[in-house]
């Protein structure tokens, strides 16, 4: 792996545990139980209120605004990740 690939991997399992920690505390389920490739409403059992309360604390965290286009395309917790990593460049 190239130093570039090693770093993505980092930031991405960095941020995947803090979405999936703010998710599991959200949805009162264990973090450690919570994979990327889960769809957040299907496989989580989150409702649309569970998911703009976790966009806004994203927000709060980061202090950052999410382009709606981009959050009304979330289905996994992966899309997350990916949205979070490419708004933080």
């Amino acid at each position: 792996m190239t130093g570039r690939r090693v770093r993505r991997l980092t930031e991405d399992m960095t941020m995947l545990e803090k979405v999936c920690n703010m998710l599991g505390e959200q949805l009162g389920i264990p973090a450690e139980s919570i994979r990327p490739e889960q769809e957040v409403v299907k496989d989580l059992g989150a409702d649309s209120l569970d998911v703009v309360e976790l966009m806004m604390a994203l927000e709060d965290e980061y202090g950052i605004t999410l382009p709606e286009t981009d959050v009304e395309n979330i289905k996994t917790v992966q899309d997350i990740v990916d949205m979070m990593n490419k708004l933080q460049k």
